[in-house]
């Protein structure tokens, strides 16, 4: 699990526009894919996992993303998957509680969040700054990261 439940959206945090055609696990950073799209249903309006640690964030993934075969079995709903190919819900601003956190890196409150080349939050620049973090890691490793992508 990458996310906990326990998460707050802000008025217009939450953006369900964006297609995503990899697989991917929820609580990660995404960034838009050119050429983008601006309607709701544009299949231009995508989104991905960075490549190298660039590119203008969309925001943190909030569905897990499945490639499965559809004729033998169906979408865990409970799971909150999401088809490859659909479109995924991501969080613009808010706070989540995500165990994303690069290997290694030790957050404390208030430390600038950027994300890593797997969209990985980190506290080391090198990226756009996506938000802050809130806590430190508890022993589970999960941190609460403020996101604030605009």
């Amino acid at each position: 699990m990458a996310l906990k439940p326990d998460r707050i959206e802000l008025p217009d945090g939450s953006r369900i526009k964006y297609f995503m055609n990899e697989v991917a696990e929820r609580g990660i950073v995404v960034i838009h894919d050119p050429p983008g799209g601006a309607g709701m249903d544009n299949p231009d309006a995508t989104v991905s996992i960075p490549g190298s640690g660039s590119g203008v964030p969309a925001g943190v993934l909030m569905n897990d993303v499945v490639n499965l075969n559809l004729t033998r079995q169906h979408i865990n709903w409970h799971q909150d998957e999401v088809q490859l190919g659909n479109k995924v819900d991501l969080l613009g601003r808010g706070v989540v509680k995500t165990n994303m956190v690069k290997s290694g890196d030790t957050p404390s409150a208030g430390d600038a969040a950027y994300y890593t080349a797997n969209g990985e939050f980190t506290t080391t620049s090198g990226s756009d700054q996506v938000g802050r973090f809130v806590s430190p890691l508890d022993a589970e490793g999960y941190a609460e990261v403020e996101v604030n992508v605009s």
